[in-house]
């Protein structure tokens, strides 16, 4: 079963996208954390396949999470998720280690299944 974990401060945005995942996906499982402590413990506990990580966390940044995660789990699959589309975020991101990046504000249900299902066929 693919698993995913979302990385967002923003209770209403992390329920949209949860809603939003599991109404294309059913059968994934999704957890959640606020913060970059949070995340570690749960990606230690039971690593993930994907990542949905906010750039702007609490405590440590979503791009130094990024960088950490991929330095001890490289498969997991990051997608960096920012209100602030601008081309410095968008290269941060991919310098940090992120697969892909996402603003929020143009995120759309049928790009979302689109990425999920390619990654699943991967």
């Amino acid at each position: 079963m693919l698993k995913a974990l979302l990385v967002e401060d923003s209770a209403i945005f992390r329920k949209l996208l949860k809603e939003t995942l599991h109404s294309g996906f059913p059968s994934l499982e999704i957890s959640e954390a606020t913060d970059g402590e949070e995340a570690m413990q749960r990606i230690d506990a039971q690593p993930p396949d994907l990542i949905f990580m906010d750039i702007k966390l609490p405590g440590e940044n979503g791009l130094e999470l990024t960088k950490k995660i991929k330095a001890t789990h490289p498969n997991i699959t990051i997608f960096i998720l920012t209100s602030y589309d601008i081309p410095e975020y968008r290269d941060a991101a991919f310098q940090y280690g992120a697969d892909r990046f996402f603003a929020k504000t143009s995120l759309n249900r049928k790009e979302l299944k689109e990425f999920v299902e390619s990654y699943q066929k991967a």
